[in-house]
């Protein structure tokens, strides 16, 4: 590890065999504490490349439990890490797009830099783990949904688990999260909280057979927020849209305000499914479910889908599938 961390301390990349190494290696314990905090901090003053980025993430699907699905599965995921402190809008849509038809693999995990992660909330309202093949299949036929808390699929991670809750900041997990669904989903909608990273990731998904569509906020979001307008990159190409092209005003950060607690977080999350939630809270989670849906099937065009999830937040059937997927 030394020679690691000092080929990167001289700004000098590894190769993505190199990475993937290392990181089999990081997870099975190989290296000290320090020498796993000091690996990962080297990347939030240093930038990734593609090839790290590649090796990493080809490490921890090789590592992980995998899982597999006979129908299509679409996840939507956030790197996390963009310190906004939103309410789980990313979560609320993966239960509109599922109540649209599109069944969804969602993999989350508890916050890191922010108070509320997809599993924080889920698990607050009584939500049981599970990696039981069985049951997540049983949760895709009663609810449409199924939901994968990323520590039961990646144990190796055990090791670097408490070393990244103990530096509270977003590391190059963070980048990977989205790419390391064990479920191996086809569709994909993925927010990251940099244009940088926006970029590696279409490079990266360019090479997959899967429908995807990277989003990034301009102003540091990393899911569609409507404060702003979004570049976003998708099997067709790359472009640019601002709220007014979706047919939503431009909101404000408070907006998007996630709560200070766990308690105030979960009222939002409820008010939004039981159709209560404020009409930015709404807003927002249409445009980013919308998207999803759009990015699962362009066929019918962008407008078509956000009608499609307005539908399905607004008539109920996303809070079915809330609580059908609690029934576990």
């Amino acid at each position: 590890m030394k020679n690691i961390l000092s080929e990167l301390i001289d700004q000098r990349s590894l190769t993505k065999e190199t990475a993937r190494s290392v990181l089999i290696d990081l997870a099975s314990g190989k290296y000290n504490p320090s020498q796993t905090s000091a690996f990962m901090t080297v990347y939030m003053m240093r930038g990734i490349t593609v090839d790290e980025l590649a090796g990493f993430r080809d490490a921890m699907l090789e590592l992980c439990i995998a899982v597999r699905f006979e129908q299509p599965v679409m996840d939507l995921c956030g790197t996390g890490g963009d310190a906004k402190n939103t309410f789980n809008i990313s979560t609320l849509s993966s239960f509109v797009v599922a109540a649209a038809g599109q069944p969804v693999a969602k993999h989350g995990n508890y916050g890191v830099s922010s108070l509320s992660g997809s599993s924080n909330i889920l698990e607050y309202f009584g939500y049981k783990f599970t990696n039981n093949h069985d049951e997540l299949k049983r949760s895709l036929e009663r609810a449409n949904i199924c939901f994968m808390h990323a520590p039961l699929f990646h144990p190796a991670m055990k090791n670097v688990a408490p070393i990244r809750k103990e530096l509270g900041v977003k590391t190059f997990f963070n980048m990977l999260g989205p790419m390391v669904n064990p479920a191996f989903p086809t569709r994909q909608l993925v927010g990251v909280f940099s244009l940088e990273l926006a970029r590696q990731y279409g490079y990266l998904y360019q090479e997959t057979n899967k429908n995807y569509l990277i989003l990034h906020s301009l102003d540091g979001y990393d899911e569609i927020s409507l404060t702003s307008g979004f570049k976003y990159f998708f099997n067709g190409g790359e472009a640019m849209l601002e709220p007014a092209d979706l047919n939503f005003s431009k909101l404000t950060s408070s907006d998007l305000a996630g709560g200070n607690t766990m308690e105030e977080s979960a009222k939002i999350f409820m008010s939004v499914l039981e159709g209560n939630g404020t009409p930015a809270q709404k807003s927002v989670v249409i445009a980013n479910a919308g998207m999803a849906l759009y990015a699962a099937d362009q066929s019918a065009g962008l407008m078509a889908a956000l009608d499609k999830a307005k539908e399905a937040l607004e008539s109920g059937k996303a809070l079915r599938a809330f609580k059908n997927l609690l029934n576990n």
